[in-house]
């Protein structure tokens, strides 16, 4: 048997899963979004089982992406965590078949406090639904399980809702990267997006030569700068850049005589000072390139960052 066939119907199931949630949607889903858009406290997300599993992750999400969240098992609800709810707060309960026990028990509380229930279920007819006040509709024709009982299209499909109102909610709040990496600072993208290029860039003993330095020099200039390259500067104002590429391109056609004109970028790529580092890798990746001269608001030069230098944040 090759497994394969059975994760391409798997996949191929839960697709059409994820597509039929278009013709699934209504006009609660502008009124919802508009809900959570002006809401003063926080969307609180609750589920029991793998849809509060699925339910975690998109509070995760909404926390992330600019919409205070946080997830509520409705079994600690019942025990004191419904205090966690205030007036001001948004439910969204999840539950595919609507009926879930845990889920519907801490309903009478939270509706005795005139508090905006979101129903998230595969099941219009059900107890969930017809409690709460919007509805979003996650019914699937199929489960992948052959034997259609484990939650996998299900799942998937509430996934990809929670993923809708999200998306939808950053659009709305004009949400931009800059927003992402307040919310990120421990990761990678983050700290990039939060660190300037002068934050890391090398500022000392950087190797600089004149056009008309020898080659003989310039191997000098390079070795004892140890950042694999040279700048090129006359006057004060940058002329081109050398690298330990162009240096050896010229050491291999037994160029000797030649001069840091005769081997240099006369445009090399910059960037200035103030720029965030998540663009100075851009430009390297995009141009292929591993060092950008930084440069300030005056067009001096300031430093150089390399693509190890961002890599390393």
């Amino acid at each position: 048997m090759d497994y394969r066939d059975i994760a391409c119907e798997v996949f191929s199931i839960e697709s059409d899963s994820i597509l039929n949630l278009k013709n699934n949607l209504t006009d609660d889903f502008n009124e919802i979004i508009k809900l959570i858009l002006y809401i003063k406290g926080r969307l609180i997300v609750s589920g029991m089982g793998k849809s509060g599993h699925i339910g975690a992750k998109i509070a995760a999400t909404l926390a992330s992406t600019g919409t205070p969240s946080f997830f509520l098992h409705p079994a600690e609800a019942l025990h004191g965590d419904l205090g966690m709810i205030t007036k001001d707060d948004v439910v969204l309960a999840i539950s595919n078949s609507g009926e879930s026990e845990e889920v519907l028990r801490i309903i009478p509380s939270i509706k005795h406090r005139k508090i905006p229930i979101i129903a998230m279920s595969g099941n219009k007819n059900s107890t969930l639904v017809r409690e709460s006040q919007y509805f979003l509709d996650i019914s699937i024709k199929k489960e992948a399980c052959p034997l259609q009982l484990a939650p996998t299209s299900s799942t998937t499909a509430t996934l990809a809702m929670g993923d809708a109102i999200s998306v939808a909610l950053m659009n709305a709040r004009g949400f931009k990267s800059e927003d992402f990496a307040m919310f990120h600072p421990g990761g990678s993208l983050g700290r990039k997006l939060l660190t300037k290029v002068k934050d890391i860039m090398c500022v000392n003993n950087l190797p600089i030569v004149s056009s008309e330095t020898n080659f003989k020099d310039l191997i000098e200039c390079m070795t004892s700068g140890k950042l694999g390259m040279c700048l090129v500067c006359d006057n004060g104002s940058l002329s081109g850049i050398i690298t330990d590429g162009d240096l050896r391109r010229a050491l291999k056609s037994g160029n000797f005589e030649c001069m840091a004109k005769d081997i240099m970028t006369n445009t090399p790529k910059t960037i200035n000072e103030n720029s965030k580092a998540s663009e100075a890798e851009e430009i390297m990746l995009k141009y292929k390139i591993k060092e950008l001269v930084v440069l300030d608001h005056n067009k001096n030069i300031t430093g150089i960052i390399q693509l190890y230098d961002v890599g390393n944040i």
